[in-house]
């Protein structure tokens, strides 16, 4: 749903904005969200009750303040938990952490990569790969790799909305559509 991971980019900015001005540790608030996000999504219990109308507020919230404070989450995390709850809302936690871990990185000046290659890649490749996305973006790249055999042979690497498309399967595409044309 598009208007959830909206509210959540909205909730991790507003919580990134505070973090930063009160100089909290961002990336201790970025795990405590990741814990909070895993808690709601495999305890669906928990998550049925923050959402039910039936059950009352200052229930629902004082069950959330006991979580958070067992989890020993960063203020921040807390308040926002509560604010979540109190909204019936808790079940953004999840875009929600993954929007403020977005933010977290884009400060410091690292992009994300997801790469798919045909077989496993050995790590000086996995380096090289690393080291080449980081020359063309500008910037420190996390690879996060995955192993698609259909691609035949070469890599795939996706950073944001730009995909630079190496595979021997495309390959075999555009030389085909190219005979085609011809």
């Amino acid at each position: 749903m598009a208007s959830m991971r909206t509210s959540a980019n909205r909730y991790a900015k507003a919580l990134f904005d505070v973090a930063l001005e009160e100089q909290a540790d961002l990336a201790k608030i970025s795990r405590d969200l990741d814990a909070v996000a895993e808690l709601v999504t495999s305890n669906q219990e928990l998550a049925l009750a923050a959402e039910r109308v039936a059950v009352p507020d200052a229930a629902r919230k004082a069950v959330m303040e006991q979580i958070a404070d067992r989890l020993g989450v960063a203020v921040q995390v807390k308040k926002l938990v509560l604010v979540l709850t109190a909204g019936r809302k808790l079940a953004l936690a999840r875009d929600l952490a993954q929007a403020f871990s977005e933010r977290l990185l884009a400060h410091q000046g690292i992009v994300r990569a997801e790469v798919t290659s045909a077989a496993a890649l050995p790590p000086e490749k996995m380096k090289a790969l690393e080291e080449s996305l980081s020359q063309v973006t500008g910037k420190k790249v996390e690879l996060s790799v995955s192993v698609d055999p259909e691609l035949l042979g070469g890599v795939v690497a996706k950073i944001g909305s730009t995909v630079y498309d190496g595979s021997v399967k495309t390959q075999l595409q555009r030389m085909r559509q190219e005979l085609v044309q011809r």
